[in-house]
């Protein structure tokens, strides 16, 4: 305890009371009184105009980055500035100085960031489309319509239209299609889409893929040791990478056990042990709360400590065995309770090693030290014996998840590049393709381009984008047949088909872009268009035949025609 580096509860911040009694002895106590600026207040059409004003300034700048001749946009940040074609990236960055029209900024900001969350890519076609979809919604309540009616007729819509992609959706067929899913994602780079098929090849459909930096100027993948676990941080305040939302971690201490966690002298050891290596300290327990939870994340935002712990994953017996996995690929010791391994008597030589430590919202990758190559392969010829003898099919489901974990270990993908400002674009785009490759590995592909959509706003964009009219673009491919669209590579309509031409879109990004929206939708309009009949007080219809751009013609669009009305939503 007499170390310089030694923890202790102590570190947590003063009371307030301590602090006050100090300044009254050192002299007379200062007050100051900080008052908040007066609310500014706007109803109807003047807070509808902010409104509409945020989210066209947020949606023009994110919008210009759409499509495969989209532009790229310079982010003026501390130090370099930073080019980007990241829809969320730029979303995330914009904060406007009108309160108002920032509110509406705000609302575009929240699809993106969903879209990114859910699906990791898709989130600039997500911000065109609520942009489009809250102008036109807008539009329809400044002229009488019921908002409340508009908006449960799109929500049932919404459902209608993921439905009908879901049944147009096709499975990946082999490296081929992942190729081409991955180019795309990436802004049309061959090389990036090369890279992502060769990566997914080598780990598998199931397997994991890690994004880190080179040392060199070159772009390679390389299979290391390692696994994913199924759990996120225990608290966000554990976050290293704000922009990101992550924890990074390299040559961290790891240490495992199937305790609960609830005081701060259990792991206070281990902590100024950690502390001293200067090393970061990855812990997976059963819980951590109360006051220790409470004194790591203090000690963290000081920048006392360099921590962040995850829950165990699984349940009961199957929970001990998952936890020895991942101590056989860190080189740790299981402390388990039952085997009377206290935490508190924890020693140096029981924590394992991890090179590098990604934990996510949801999920946790680690990537092992070379030394536990041996012990990870003795695991598996272990786990596929006892697969080998067992009669129960859940069992059988379990050890082969676990083998499949433990073998396939991590593509890593190690991002080079000339400066800095490259190699986080490179970053980006890499990301964004990886995203969007597993989305459609599990929910399969369908037509890229903006068809698919019951807004045709992203196709018209794409084609303004490529420097084409979006308007004509759009009548040719809603005349067209639903695999036939417009490719702004090659600047030919009518070629967007899934064995023609390779243009592929995950069918998982269609879903959470059509989902991200719906929660700022207050009216639709497909195949730019949306008709108000009867009163300002009557029924609002809404067309809605392109539902699925390129549906065949009018007498397949009668199908989905339908009217909005109070309660009933969409009949």
């Amino acid at each position: 305890m007499a170390s310089a580096n030694a923890i202790s509860t102590a570190s947590l911040l003063r009371p307030l009371s301590q602090g006050r009694a100090r300044r009254a002895r050192n002299g007379r106590l200062q007050r100051f009184v900080v008052r908040a600026d007066a609310k500014d207040i706007a109803f109807d059409q003047k807070s509808r105009a902010a409104l509409q004003a945020g989210v066209e300034k947020l949606a023009n700048a994110v919008g210009v980055t759409l499509g495969p001749r989209g532009r790229n946009v310079v982010l003026d940040e501390y130090g370099s500035p930073k080019v980007v074609n990241d829809g969320v990236t730029i979303a995330r960055a914009i904060e406007l100085y009108d309160p108002m029209e920032n509110a509406g900024a705000a609302l575009i900001r929240e699809v993106a960031s969903k879209t990114n969350d859910s699906a990791g890519d898709g989130t600039t076609t997500a911000s065109v489309l609520a942009r489009e979809i809250i102008k036109l919604g807008l539009l329809s309540v400044t002229s009488g319509a019921n908002p409340v009616s508009l908006k449960k007729g799109i929500d049932k819509t919404v459902q209608g239209l993921i439905q009908e992609l879901e049944n147009r959706a096709r499975p990946v067929k082999g490296g081929g299609d992942i190729k081409a899913v991955a180019a795309i994602s990436a802004g049309n780079d061959e090389f990036i889409g090369s890279m992502i098929a060769e990566a997914i090849d080598k780990v598998g459909p199931d397997g994991v893929l890690s994004i880190e930096s080179s040392s060199s100027f070159e772009t390679t993948v390389d299979v290391e040791e390692g696994m994913e676990i199924d759990r996120g941080y225990i608290s966000p305040q554990f976050v290293t990478n704000l922009e990101k939302s992550i924890v990074e971690f390299e040559n961290a201490k790891v240490l495992i056990t199937d305790q609960k966690i609830t005081s701060i002298k259990e792991i206070l050891p281990i902590l100024e042990k950690t502390t001293q290596l200067r090393a970061p300290l990855f812990i997976i327990a059963e819980d951590i709360t109360g006051e220790a939870l409470a004194t790591l994340v203090v000690n963290k935002l000081r920048g006392i400590l360099n921590v962040a712990a995850i829950k165990a994953p699984s349940f009961g017996e199957r929970r001990k065995a998952v936890l020895q996995d991942i101590a056989i690929v860190t080189g740790a010791e299981f402390l388990a309770k039952d085997l009377g391994l206290l935490v508190e008597n924890a020693t140096e030589e029981q924590l394992g090693t991890a090179r590098k430590v990604t934990i996510h919202q949801t999920t946790t990758t680690l990537i092992a030290d070379a030394a536990s190559k041996d012990e990870i392969q003795a695991r598996v010829a272990q786990l596929k014996k006892e697969l080998a003898e067992t009669d129960s099919i859940y069992d059988t489901e379990k050890l082969a998840e676990r083998i499949a974990k433990l073998a396939g270990g991590v593509a890593v993908i190690k991002v080079g590049a000339a400066t800095e400002t490259e190699l986080e674009d490179r970053q980006l785009r890499i990301e964004d393709a990886k995203n969007a490759t597993f989305a459609a590995i599990e929910e399969g592909i369908v037509p890229g381009g903006g068809t698919a959509y019951a807004l045709v706003a992203p196709a018209s964009l794409i084609a303004h984008n490529a420097g084409v009219e979006g308007e004509v673009v759009v009548e040719k491919v809603k005349e067209s047949e639903w695999e036939v669209g417009y490719n702004a590579m090659t600047d030919k309509p009518r070629t967007l088909g899934l064995e023609v031409s390779g243009l592929q879109w995950p069918w998982a990004l269609e879903e959470e872009v059509g989902g991200s929206g719906g929660p700022v939708v207050v009216a639709v309009r497909s195949a730019a268009e949306a008709r108000q009949r009867g009163s300002a007080a009557g029924r609002a219809r809404l067309d809605i035949r392109w539902a699925v751009a390129g549906g065949g013609g009018e007498e397949k669009a009668t199908a989905v025609d339908g009217w909005y009305s109070g309660e009933s939503g969409l009949r």
